[in-house]
């Protein structure tokens, strides 16, 4: 069964930090680049960031210094560690994989930056 679960989006204040998790089948975590985007009210879908079976990341530039992805292969998990959140990092987050078999999203997650 191919699938991605996220977890840990949540209300933060700004500054705060948030993890993000997501958990995905063997065939998607092995073979596939797994990778986070958001998706903000009124906005077109975006890569946040992403990272390839061999443990190399890309970022978009909004969230280089701020925010890292890694990738578990105890747990089969991609992570998305988010420090000095902005209101502007309000969206909802998106796990994604991309495999040799096809494009892969979870179900999102929310997060929101707010006093």
């Amino acid at each position: 069964q191919v699938q991605l679960v996220e977890s840990g989006g949540g209300l933060v204040q700004p500054g705060g930090s948030l993890r993000l998790s997501c958990e995905a089948s063997v065939i998607l975590f092995r073979y596939g680049t797994l990778g986070w985007y958001r998706q903000a009210p009124g906005k077109e879908r975006e890569l946040v960031a992403d990272i390839t079976t061999f443990g190399m990341p890309t970022y978009a530039d909004f969230v280089k210094g701020r925010f890292t992805i890694s990738r578990d292969s105890a747990s089969n998990t991609v992570n998305l560690q988010m420090n000095t959140l902005a209101p502007e990092d309000t969206a909802v987050y998106f796990c994604h994989a991309n495999h040799y078999s096809g494009t892969f999203w979870g179900q999102g997650t929310q997060v929101t930056v707010s006093s």
